[in-house]
């Protein structure tokens, strides 16, 4: 046999073999997704999906009360990704403090359409005058945080986040 048909007989044989080998691998059950975590009963915990949710605003301030907050406690989901306004409403100096940044995967902080990413979280969030700060990470490790403006949280300005 001729070089060439050699050459050709082993290409038609590779092309022809191919599916079945990629049908044979469909067919391996070791690739398949874990099961779904089941929820204890009575709790119910939302799905987990792609696209990053938004988490209530919380407003620090207001023109009429400094000290207040609009939201103390929130529920986060692990595995969920999230998007969170923070807002400074008032003329106070505010230091938000949070022990959730080092428990999530951050994404990146947004202010004035500015795009800050890190490699890490940040120690804490200041506010030298009214504005937002947009945060946007990936909750990943379930637990209770908490979150305050140290300086004020005897005045009610602070809370607590749990990932379920």
């Amino acid at each position: 046999m001729s070089t060439f048909r050699m050459f050709a007989l082993a290409s038609f044989l590779s092309l022809a073999l191919i599916p079945s080998f990629a049908m044979a691998q469909a067919d391996d059950d070791d690739d398949k997704a874990a099961p779904e975590p089941k929820a204890t009963a009575g709790a119910k915990t939302p799905a987990v999906t792609r696209a990053s949710k938004n988490v209530p605003e919380l407003i620090l301030g207001s023109k009429d009360d400094e000290f207040t907050v609009n939201q103390k406690d929130f529920e986060l989901v692990a595995g969920q990704g999230y998007r969170w306004k923070i807002t400074s409403a008032a003329g106070l100096e505010y230091k938000f403090v949070t022990d959730l940044f080092r428990n999530v995967w951050m994404n990146q902080i947004v202010i004035n359409d500015l795009e800050v990413h890190m490699n890490g979280a940040p120690a804490w969030l200041e506010f030298d005058s009214p504005g937002t700060i947009n945060v946007q990470f990936t909750a990943v490790r379930p637990g209770k945080y908490t979150w305050s403006v140290p300086d004020l949280a005897d005045k009610g300005m602070k809370g607590t986040i749990t990932i379920k």
